[in-house]
């Protein structure tokens, strides 16, 4: 476990993208993905982060119906090799961009998952983590994940969630206590959530004195219509970039690791945390 004292040595320029990817249509996705990549490149981003099941869109009718087209298949070591995410693959090289970026997979036992698929700056892509914490019918089309994921990028420890995930404190906590300076979130929030958008991923970031990035979808028709507000969030919850409720964005912040340093020694509730949190209960009559 790396001491969540440590901060990284430099400054990194991260990118958080909101836009509308159409249900089913993996190869027209990732085409879109790779310009918005390219955007986000253009503004010297070095990590991008786009929503939930993005590559084949969060879509239960069209997931349910089309597992075979939907899904991207990873093999035994977490490679995915689908010629559909040629163009991602080739926008990462060319904009020097590591993404994060949802898609439902296959794994080579049968287990189909909601990811966040990590594609490196060679253009490789693997399955990075796997959502553990399932909301609603996604139990219905997907298994869990079994265990937390942290990606290590240019010096700086990222820890992985996806949508749900960051509702549980204990998941951003988690990654915090691996050394985590910034919480990734892939995320797909639907139409008259806002209040709850808005609040959870501020709250990891203050929780856990970590940046947060937290991408969401935008656009659809009801009931599948979501809402956009994608942000960047410093170590106190404190918003640096956020994406209106409506429209294609691609929003970019630096993450400063002396902002990161100075949150942590005026908030030490990392350090202070203790080893059993909250102890042996005593129960009391008023």
């Amino acid at each position: 476990m790396t001491s969540p004292q440590t901060v990284p040595a430099a400054p990194l320029t991260v990118a958080t993208i909101q836009a509308t990817p159409v249900p089913g249509d993996v190869a027209g996705n990732a085409l879109l993905a790779a310009d918005l990549v390219h955007q986000a490149g253009q503004r010297g981003t070095r990590v991008a982060v786009l929503p939930e099941l993005f590559l084949c869109a969060y879509h239960p009718p069209t997931l349910a119906a089309d597992p075979v087209g939907t899904d991207v298949a990873a093999d035994p070591a977490g490679v995915v090799a689908d010629p559909r995410l040629d163009p991602l693959r080739a926008a990462a090289r060319e904009a020097g961009v590591t993404v994060v970026v949802g898609a439902a997979v296959r794994h080579p036992d049968g287990r189909r998952t909601i990811a966040a698929l990590v594609v490196d700056r060679a253009g490789e892509v693997r399955v990075g983590y796997d959502k553990q914490q399932l909301w609603g019918d996604e139990r219905e089309l997907f298994s869990a994940g079994g265990r937390g994921a942290t990606l290590l990028v240019d010096g700086w420890r990222l820890g992985l969630g996806i949508c749900y995930d960051g509702c549980f404190p204990e998941h951003g906590r988690a990654a915090a206590l691996d050394g985590a300076h910034g919480y990734l979130c892939p995320s797909g929030y639907l139409a008259s959530s806002e209040h709850r958008r808005d609040l959870y991923y501020a709250a990891r970031a203050l929780d856990n004195t970590m940046f947060v990035v937290f991408a969401n979808a935008v656009g659809g028709d009801d009931p599948w219509r979501f809402n956009g507000g994608a942000a960047i969030y410093d170590p106190e919850g404190r918003v640096l970039a956020r994406g209106a409720d409506e429209g294609t964005a691609v929003l970019v912040a630096t993450l400063d690791p002396a902002v990161l340093a100075a949150t942590r020694t005026a908030h030490s509730m990392l350090a202070d945390r203790l080893p059993d949190q909250g102890g042996a209960r005593v129960s009391m009559s008023g």
